[in-house]
């Protein structure tokens, strides 16, 4: 060993092990939440018995599967009572305003779990094995359920894109959300800008939760729909801001040119087009989980990737912009990436 060197640790087979086993701890977790166990333990700490009893579900069973959130990290055990660890408690427990439970039933579709099980077929063909193009085929009824369940998940970025795509304005403005899913970040910008007229564009039975989720926030009189598809149908305007969330990773730099190109024709002199992505660095490794994100492009469209900054600055100006300022999302996996026209 050199001077100064650390020894390193023995090579072990448990990472090969907990790779191999993921996906009980998957199934562990929606059984945990079909059954209801994360909401009864926000209500009391409870023995297996008890929780046996409260979720219809064999002693022998919740015991186990207790155990196993227990080792896991999503339970805490004190001699025979199980409670919500810190975690559990925040983002599982139904009674939580932070609680994300509902994307297990997204994340836990078949179109996006049949998948990684051909895998290898994936990587050979270099795209999805679903029919044409994948998740993003026309009306495909997936996004329907996208925006249901995830629209917990995505709550905590609206404030933060919001406050930039306005700056503080409170103006009178325009402004248009591409594939506006359950709408939550036009309707946050209508939120803080009263005076913000917000034109959500999606499939029409996407848009009709996009709808429900404006009359809740009370600004459904300042929320529009235009439905169709963001490639094909007139965007109108011109607008002052124009929102792509979640929503170039799935196309080729090609299209991902010339949506960029058509946004920017939409937009009034010195709009901006502010764009929600996972942005991973240019190792294409860090930060895990944008880095990984490209995996779930692999395998659910034809075409889609996980961009890198100097990526979306170059089909940014390939598409005309002047320039790109990037606003990373603290404590989230997402980065803003804004294109300037001016």
């Amino acid at each position: 060993m050199q001077p100064g060197m650390q020894p390193t640790s023995a090579p072990s087979p448990a990472l090969v092990f907990q790779m191999l086993n993921a996906h009980q701890q998957t199934e562990a977790l929606r059984a945990a939440i079909e059954l209801g166990v994360f909401a009864q333990l926000g209500r009391a700490s409870a023995t297996a018995e008890q929780l046996a009893e409260s979720c219809s579900a064999s002693l022998r069973g919740i015991r186990i599967l207790c155990d196993f959130l227990t080792v896991c990290g999503l339970l805490e055990k004190t001699d025979s009572v199980y409670g919500n660890s810190p975690t559990a408690a925040m983002f599982l427990d139904p009674a939580s305003p932070a609680c994300i439970a509902t994307t297990a039933r997204f994340l836990g579709l078949p179109e996006f779990r049949d998948p990684f099980r051909q895998l290898a077929d994936i990587v050979r063909d270099g795209r999805t094995s679903m029919h044409g193009e994948g998740t993003v085929e026309p009306e495909n009824p997936v996004w329907v359920e996208f925006a249901h369940s995830m629209a917990p998940m995505m709550a905590p970025l609206a404030a933060p894109l919001g406050a930039i795509v306005l700056e503080g304005r409170t103006t009178p403005m325009d402004v248009l959300d591409i594939a506006a899913g359950h709408g939550l970040f036009g309707i946050e910008v209508a939120r803080q800008n009263p005076n913000a007229h917000i034109t959500a564009l999606d499939w029409s039975a996407v848009l009709e939760v996009a709808q429900a989720n404006a009359r809740k926030a009370g600004v459904a009189d300042r929320v529009k729909s235009l439905p169709g598809s963001a490639f094909d149908v007139d965007f109108g305007g011109p607008y002052d801001e124009i929102l792509l969330t979640n929503f170039l990773h799935h196309f080729d730099v090609e299209r991902i040119i010339a949506m960029l190109a058509k946004v920017r024709a939409a937009l009034k002199p010195g709009g901006r087009a502010a764009i929600l992505e996972f942005v991973p660095n240019e190792d294409r490794v860090s930060p895990p989980m944008a880095a990984a994100f490209a995996l779930i492009m692999l395998a659910s469209t034809a075409h889609g990737d996980a961009y890198t900054l100097h990526e979306y600055t170059q089909m940014a100006q390939a598409a005309g912009y002047a320039r790109v300022t990037a606003h990373p999302v603290p404590m989230s996996p997402h980065t803003i990436v804004v294109a300037h026209t001016n």
